[in-house]
């Protein structure tokens, strides 16, 4: 069998992220919370579509709203979804965590918020549902960098290494790339 490195692959030429489509009960309904509460506006849609929908449009990404009345027919909740941080979710960069939470209380929305904490740096989330239970996350998430694993220094677990390097890296990080070093090993024998 022979293994090819993924870094052999020249990266795809991906700019951005163009567009999140999420289906809705009710294109109006969805419009106003996109509008309303998160600041996006109705752009033109192919007048080729032949289902009702809509497009916004902000920040440089697109929401494509697609509507499907009975999204919930077969499982209908009388009572709102629990708000959840680690469910699927569209997360939105912004500058004023605060004033983001000023404006839900305003509206009357229901969130949670949460803190994320590495090395100092310190990520404020604040997590609500559109109008058919999709999570959107809204934090500050640039004070996090983005380091690739691949730049991490790691801390091996096991016994047989006398002196340890630092970890920089989170628990996860390090699990992998103890992981890849192994494999490494492995590969040579």
């Amino acid at each position: 069998m022979e293994i090819e490195e993924a870094s052999s692959y020249e990266a795809l030429p991906l700019l951005s992220l163009n567009h999140v489509s999420v289906m809705c009960r009710s294109v109006w309904d969805s419009v106003r919370f996109y509008e309303d509460v998160l600041g996006f506006f109705l752009i033109k849609r192919p007048s080729s579509f032949n289902f009702n929908g809509a497009w916004l449009y902000n920040y440089g990404i697109g929401i494509h709203l697609i509507e499907n009345p009975s999204i919930d027919e077969f499982d209908t909740i009388n009572e709102p979804r629990p708000i959840n941080p680690k469910d699927n979710h569209i997360s939105f960069q912004c500058t004023d965590v605060a004033l983001v939470i000023r404006r839900l209380q305003d509206l009357g929305m229901r969130y949670v918020t949460a803190v994320v904490e590495d090395g100092g740096a310190k990520v404020d989330q604040v997590f609500f549902h559109d109008p058919d239970g999709y999570m959107v996350e809204l934090c500050n998430c640039e004070n996090i960098p983005v380091i690739p694993i691949s730049s991490c220094s790691f801390k091996p677990r096991g016994q047989r290494f006398k002196k340890q390097a630092p970890a920089t890296c989170g628990f996860m990080e390090n699990v992998m790339m103890e992981s890849l070093s192994m494999d490494m090993l492995n590969f040579s024998f």
